[in-house]
């Protein structure tokens, strides 16, 4: 079995790669980076290693690797795949679709009908057919209705932390020992190799919102909080018992909401989020506040981790002071090496807090939501600010 993955960085290899080639799948990874394409042409496998206290490392191989620039070959490749799958972040997904798409177009060309499964692994609701958006433009009539015959985009839901790290050698990759990996069931085409260690399932969207809602909202706001507070790493905001207990308060109000919509047992969940803080302070791994927290325009957006749970439990009666505190943070969030908290800072300033929570966020001036994710930045603020002339 042949999977072509797009991305090489440390998700791909860390996560993505590594389980597919434990499925005995061939993976070619489809990258940018010329050293990394060339290691792993040469050397076929590559090194993980679990951040554990044993620090057990796995070898990954039956790998290979081509340039995205090399669209022929790109499309080649894809022509006789069994799967693709990709961790490239959402922005990237449209800097794909046109290669994918002329993978497709050679594959039903060549009149191959075996099942082509397409999978985005990337933190976004329904990721997969956000790609299929993107790829379709670039198909004929005709080759869109072969593809919808024989070319499937299920949706999936991911979860592994894999933070930033410098290696001796470029292609080993530290991860943390937990995963998650979810695919939607239904889209499924008949011939498809499960891939092992995926859980699939009838229904995704409980899924996937309990990772964003509680995975990525927690760890952003480990984030945006720690960053306040003057802590360089999430291992140190986390090892701050105050701090702690606020993200662990803003993760049981998106689980309040998460158990209202999707009938989760309260129980099972309050572990849930136990796990969660546990794997935040998870000793083997160093992770930055500035990268966790980076793209904070992203992450304020309407349908991002912050303001989609706090806007889904305001329609359930849920009360959610710190989930607009979380918010408040990240307005403040200015770190100067992120190109997006630069312009977050300076639509503030040119337009007040108000307009963008309205402009940005989506949350009109007459929502409760918006008006205590005011109140909540304006008391942030005006703390940090008297502790700077202090």
């Amino acid at each position: 079995m042949k999977a072509v993955h797009f991305g090489a960085g440390n998700i791909g290899r860390g996560f993505i790669g590594h389980m597919l080639s434990a499925s005995d799948y061939e993976v070619c990874f489809v990258a940018r980076n010329p050293k990394k394409i060339a290691m792993l042409q040469k050397r076929q496998e590559y090194p993980i290693t679990l951040a554990n206290a044993d620090q057990d490392t796995t070898i990954v191989n039956n790998v290979t690797a081509i340039s995205v620039g090399e669209q022929d070959r790109v499309a080649e490749v894809i022509a006789s795949a069994d799967l693709i799958t990709t961790a490239v972040g959402v922005s990237a997904l449209e800097d794909i679709a046109e290669p994918i798409a002329k993978g497709i177009y050679l594959r039903m060309k060549n009149n191959n009908s075996a099942p082509l499964h397409i999978i985005a692994c990337e933190n976004a609701i329904g990721g997969s057919t956000r790609l299929k958006k993107r790829v379709y433009p670039f198909l004929d009539v005709e080759t869109r209705e072969k593809a919808e015959r024989y070319v499937s985009f299920p949706n999936a839901a991911v979860d592994r932390i894999v933070p930033a790290q410098n290696h001796k050698d470029p292609l080993q990759v530290t991860v943390e020992p937990f995963y998650e990996w979810v695919v939607h069931r239904p889209a499924l085409l008949e011939g498809f190799k499960e891939i092992e260690g995926v859980h699939y399932v009838d229904s995704l969207e409980p899924y996937i919102e309990r990772k964003m809602f509680t995975v990525n909202t927690g760890h952003c706001v480990a984030a945006y909080f720690g960053y306040l507070e003057g802590f360089k790493t999430i291992r140190q905001a986390m090892s701050h018992a105050p701090l702690r207990a606020k993200v662990r308060k803003v993760m049981e109000e998106t689980g309040a909401m998460l158990i209202a919509k999707h009938g989760f047992n309260p129980q099972k969940h309050s572990k849930y989020i136990d796990t969660i803080l546990e794997r935040f302070a998870n000793p083997n791994l160093t992770d930055q506040v500035t990268r966790v927290g980076r793209s904070p325009l992203r992450k304020l957006s309407p349908y991002d981790r912050l303001v989609r749970p706090a806007m889904q439990a305001c329609e359930f009666g849920i009360e959610i002071p710190h989930l607009t505190s979380a918010m408040a943070a990240a307005m403040l969030f200015n770190h100067e090496h992120d190109e997006e908290a630069i312009k977050l800072q300076h639509l503030i300033r040119e337009d007040g807090v108000s307009a963008f929570i309205r402009e940005r966020m989506g949350i009109p001036d007459e929502h409760p939501v918006h008006q205590h994710a005011v109140a909540r930045y304006e008391e942030l603020k005006g703390r940090q600010e008297s502790t700077i002339l202090t």
